[in-house]
């Protein structure tokens, strides 16, 4: 065969692989997170005696609607997480082509944090004990979102007088 010839051959399969590969969907990466703290006067708020609890154990629930030309599919995904030094949880959902990001898909996708348990023997009551609101954050350069869920507590089951000050 002609040099000339295995050369356009190679070249044209090469361009048809590159517009192969520029059809194959920007899937974005999702990752759900929220934080632990230790409500220690029971004010439902952050104040100088409040901290973050590392150690806390989270359910994380999530429900996303994969919408493709093809299929409309419901993906569950149920995962345990410790909170780390820092008191945040984190789950990084795999990449599945047709899940979109949170603002896209603000209806068809629900995430939802609930308490299990504290590593705390002093803080250990729970306070807010599920939550399913959340705010999201994309990233158009890094094509990732985060479902961003609000915090969750424990609380102690008596409170300190001489720092609540009630």
């Amino acid at each position: 065969m002609e040099p000339k010839i295995v050369f356009t051959m190679l070249l044209s399969f090469s361009m048809v692989l590159q517009l192969e590969a520029s059809k194959v969907p920007n899937i974005p990466h999702i990752s759900v997170m929220g934080m632990v703290f230790c409500d220690t006067c029971s004010n439902n708020s952050f104040n100088t005696h409040t901290y973050l609890l590392s150690g806390a154990e989270v359910r994380i629930d999530c429900k996303f609607m994969a919408v493709s030309p093809r299929t409309a599919e419901q993906i569950s995904f149920s995962v345990n997480r410790t909170t780390d030094w820092y008191g945040v949880y984190k789950f990084d959902i795999p990449s599945v082509d047709g899940i979109y990001c949170a603002r896209e898909a603000a209806v068809l996708n629900t995430c939802r944090a609930t308490l299990i348990r504290s590593s705390s023997p002093t803080c250990n009551v729970p306070g807010f004990i599920t939550t399913s609101d959340e705010f999201s954050l994309k990233s158009e350069q890094t094509n990732e979102c985060i479902y961003s869920m609000y915090s969750l507590s424990f609380r102690p089951s008596k409170i300190d007088l001489s720092i609540c000050g009630k």
